[in-house]
């Protein structure tokens, strides 16, 4: 993955959603339009955390986020998401 020329401020994230399956297990193609927002992704930018909160999330982490949380925003032709970091739910492991 290219580097992001992106920094978030605060406690604010840059997340890039992970991919969701485009076909059922019987090969039908699902369109875009009926398909679910992916609610896991890659934290690929952090910013510096708030005077009161460190922030606990680095480069590289798997999280969970809400449905509808965070906007959207693209860069290069990719989607990404921006998140506070308390609209993210855990990290995997």
């Amino acid at each position: 993955m290219a580097e992001i020329k992106f920094k978030p401020l605060a406690d604010r994230v840059l997340v890039k959603p992970v991919s969701v399956e485009e076909k059922t297990k019987g090969g039908i193609i699902i369109p875009d339009t009926a398909k679910e927002k992916p609610q896991k992704g890659d934290v690929v930018a952090v910013g510096s955390g708030t005077k009161d909160q460190e922030m606990m999330l680095k480069v590289g982490d798997q999280v969970v986020f809400g449905k509808y949380a965070g906007t959207e925003v693209s860069f290069e032709d990719e989607k990404y998401l921006i998140l506070k970091e308390d609209e993210i739910y855990g990290i995997f492991e």
